[in-house]
């Protein structure tokens, strides 16, 4: 199997021919951009592909030397995410937090290198008017988060590591099938005996076997709890993915993955029993199942390290952060928000006030 290959320096905060100044990934092109004099390059497509990864030979060396390259990380110290930046920064705060990062902090650390990514769709200018609107139609939203909506260095575009897992499943399984049928049953009430149609099922074994190919079983790479994507935005079109090259992740923070190779696999595997239950239940038949026992194998496993766009803002209200998030790729919006207690407040008195009023003049 041949590992993916190591970038060369030149890919690495490319300057601009024309100015000198520093090149950026432009969100929806496969372009490099000047944010001063508007010089653009293409970024060439080294690979018409990307590989899949064994995942036995990665497993077995996992813990050794399981890495293809170094990368520069930050390292925040309230929340514990690890982030890199491609470009130079004078300052950067954390994505999730909005700690300070200190660049003097810096640290050299081993991954596997991304195999793929979906280099973003949407600029830091498309997702704020996206964040904005939402802001400005919930209700009772602190006067503080509706600024900092239009804050620019709010609003910061990650590439969020996941794992993917592909294989062969074979699964044979004994349960049983039920089909609903109906009887009538005749019943006293108060008004006279009535007719019911009582609903029943009849059980027959059943037993057999399922198989399929298992494909891009997503797993957030990312343990900690507060940094979860939430599932209503988690969802890209990863027929768009492309082969990793780190000129798109110039402009952007790049978080390295804390889920480990293995424990991504474990977490896999809970996923594409589900996957195989799914398929047995239709393989029964009838109108409910029941999966008494499933053996169920993976064969021909690989996986790949992907990079998936993600905006998100940070807002701290009463001592509580909040997190806000946008897909980089389709646009779609999740996010936990405050209430302001004096606008609710407000709100109380002014109804109570109302109702006063009313029943002063009905009199």
């Amino acid at each position: 199997m041949q590992e993916q290959a190591i970038p060369t320096n030149s890919e690495h905060k490319k300057a601009c021919a024309n100015c000198g100044a520093e090149l950026k990934f432009k969100p929806g092109s496969h372009q490099l951009k000047c944010e001063y004099c508007g010089y653009e390059e293409f970024i060439e497509q080294t690979k018409s592909s990307f590989e899949e990864l064994e995942l036995e030979h990665y497993i077995k060396i996992v813990g050794e030397n399981a890495y293809t390259e170094t990368i520069d990380l930050l390292h925040c110290k309230n929340c514990g995410a690890n982030q890199h930046v491609e470009e130079n920064y004078k300052s950067l705060g954390c994505v999730y937090c909005g700690e300070p990062l200190i660049k003097e902090d810096i640290e050299k650390e081993g991954w596997i290198l991304p195999g793929a990514l979906i280099p973003f769709q949407l600029d830091t200018k498309k997702a704020r008017s996206i964040f904005k609107n939402w802001v400005s139609g919930i209700w009772f939203a602190p006067n503080n988060l509706k600024r900092a909506a239009l804050a620019p260095e709010g609003l910061h575009g990650l590439y969020v590591p996941y794992w993917t897992f592909d294989a062969n499943l074979f699964a044979s399984y004994v349960g049983q099938r039920g089909d609903h049928y109906y009887e009538t049953r005749r019943v006293r009430t108060k008004n006279g005996v009535q007719t019911q149609q009582v609903q029943k099922t009849r059980w027959s074994s059943a037993s057999g076997s399922v198989k399929g190919f298992v494909d891009d079983i997503l797993i957030n790479a990312s343990q900690k709890k507060r940094r979860d994507i939430p599932s209503n935005i988690a969802f890209w079109n990863m027929k768009e993915l492309v082969a990793f090259n780190s000129k798109y992740l110039s402009g952007f923070v790049t978080e390295k993955y804390t889920v480990s190779l293995k424990e991504g696999h474990h977490r896999s595997f809970q996923e594409a029993k589900e996957i195989a239950h799914n398929w047995i239940r239709k393989d029964i038949g009838g109108d409910v199942q029941r999966i008494h026992h499933a053996d169920i194998k993976l064969t021909d496993e690989t996986f790949k390290h992907v990079l998936l766009p993600v905006y998100i803002s940070s807002y701290r209200f009463n001592g509580k952060e909040y997190h806000f998030y946008i897909n980089g790729q389709t646009g779609a919006l999740s996010g936990t928000r405050p209430y302001s207690f004096w606008k609710i407040f407000l709100l109380v008195l002014f109804i109570i006030a109302v109702i006063c009023i009313i029943s002063i003049f009905s009199k």
